[in-house]
């Protein structure tokens, strides 16, 4: 049938072949992919059924084990950015009225405030000042005060370029009944973490930090404490995507359907754990501390100072406070636009305050940090 409707050409927009700047990503993230990576992401797509894409789900879900260090069953990626993930975490847990305690030193810790209580829980904050950290004593006292089922802390804030201590969490919070939620978003892949020796219930991250992946595939993990509390609930999960009792059973024995898989992503997710697995763990984080502290002593020389305390900083993400009377935004955009390196501003209480700058993953490379600081010397100087 022909259309006896005009047609309208208004948004028939000519446009030129994708051709984007090539960009130096030492912000926050995402960072740079590795050319495997996106080979990899190349690749045509099969169906989100078929008997090889499930078997390359298996090889996440291992991956993902040892880049985490657990032997959690249920270790899938989540088909979305790495707030998907941090949702997941507490749309399976949070029931209605449950006491959550959400540790807040930085933009994401305010953040899982915000998600836990419109899941219906009963939220509870304890706080410090952006870029410190709280120690055992802080956390006994406020459990013992609030009694949550639920404790959420962030391992690596993103906003302050602080890393939270977690050795000995989990006792705590096994004395008081209650799970351990980490936000691992800027550490995986980059950062020690040992899930299952530290204890930890529930973690989430992203692929596009550390891991060195373009975001859409978010690695997620619960532990059986965190499965038997999912498994009691009263009621369902009250998001039908992220329900782990649905997409178990597609990650799982069973493979029932549950959504169309971002497969290619996930192809390029696989790539990066890949290499992950092949560098070693040991290796890799100290790859990433040993071009941090390269970084950090080219500031001192450039007299900038870290906003965080040497013992707490991120190999990751570093904190970089703006000196007096410099317009940083000036600063930030001048890297970008002469020498195509992004660096970010500060976020909530610390914006306008510092950059905050990446080495992540694929990124985090001597070569890089004396690019950075080579051109971070002109910009200032002019």
């Amino acid at each position: 049938m022909v259309a006896t409707t005009a047609i309208s050409d208004r948004y028939r927009i000519k446009t030129k072949q994708l051709d984007m700047p090539p960009r130096l990503l030492l912000g926050p993230g995402p960072a740079n992919v590795n050319p495997r990576v996106l080979a990899a992401m190349s690749i045509g797509p099969v169906g989100h059924l078929d008997p090889s894409y499930l078997a390359l789900m298996d090889e996440i879900g291992d991956l993902l084990r040892y880049a985490w260090q657990t032997e959690n069953e249920l270790t899938i990626s989540v088909s979305g950015t790495g707030t998907a993930a941090m949702e997941a975490t507490l749309a399976n847990t949070v029931e209605p009225g449950d006491v959550v305690l959400v540790g807040v030193k930085g933009y994401f810790g305010n953040r899982l405030v915000d998600m836990a209580g419109r899941y219906g829980g009963d939220v509870r904050t304890m706080t410090k000042p952006w870029g410190q950290v709280f120690s055992l004593a802080d956390i006994e006292t406020n459990l013992e005060t609030h009694k949550p089922a639920i404790l959420a802390l962030v391992h690596a804030e993103t906003s302050t370029g602080a890393r939270q201590p977690l050795e000995g969490v989990a006792e705590l919070c096994r004395q008081h009944n209650c799970l351990l939620l980490v936000d691992t978003v800027t550490s995986l892949g980059g950062v020690p973490l040992y899930l299952d020796d530290w204890g930890i219930d529930l973690a989430y991250s992203c692929s596009q930090k550390g891991l060195g992946c373009p975001p859409g595939a978010s690695p997620f993990t619960m532990s059986n404490r965190a499965l038997e509390k999912l498994n009691n609930r009263t009621k369902p999960v009250p998001n039908w995507y992220l329900d782990m009792s649905l997409l178990a059973k597609y990650w799982g024995e069973q493979r029932v359907y549950h959504h169309t898989a971002p497969i290619n992503t996930n192809y390029g997710l696989r790539e990066s754990l890949r290499l992950v697995a092949e560098e070693g763990l040991e290796q890799r984080w100290q790859r990433h501390q040993k071009n941090a502290e390269m970084l950090w002593e080219g500031l001192a020389e450039l007299n900038l100072t870290c906003h965080v305390d040497r013992e707490f900083r991120l190999p990751t993400l570093t904190t970089v406070r703006i000196p007096d009377g410099v317009d940083g935004k000036a600063i930030a955009q001048r890297l970008l636009t002469e020498y195509n390196i992004e660096i970010a501003g500060g976020l909530g209480e610390l914006g306008g305050k510092v950059w905050r700058i990446g080495l992540m993953g694929y990124n985090s490379r001597p070569e890089n940090v004396l690019l950075l600081l080579d051109a971070l010397e002109k910009v200032l100087k002019s």
